[in-house]
C-alpha cells in the first residue's frame, strides 16, 4: 500500500465509520433504559463497606413517606 492510498482511506472511510461509531456510543449512553446504571455510577464514590449510601429507590420511597 502506498501512503496515498492509506491517506485516502483515513480520510473517506475511516472518517464515516468512526462518525458512525461515535453516534453509536452517545446513543447507546442516552439511552432510556441506562437512567439506573448512570445513577448507580454516580453515587459509587459515596458507599462503604461501613456505612452503605442507601439505594435510590429506597431514598425515594422514604422521602414520600
Amino acid at each position: 500500500m502506498t501512503y496515498e492510498a492509506v491517506r485516502e482511506f483515513a480520510g473517506s472511510w475511516m472518517l464515516l465509520f468512526m462518525f458512525v461509531f461515535f453516534c453509536g456510543a452517545v446513543l447507546w449512553a442516552l439511552r432510556p433504559g441506562s437512567s439506573k446504571q448512570h445513577r448507580d455510577s454516580a453515587n459509587l464514590i459515596f458507599r462503604n463497606e461501613k456505612a452503605p449510601a442507601p439505594d435510590a429507590e429506597e431514598s425515594r420511597k422514604e422521602a414520600r413517606t
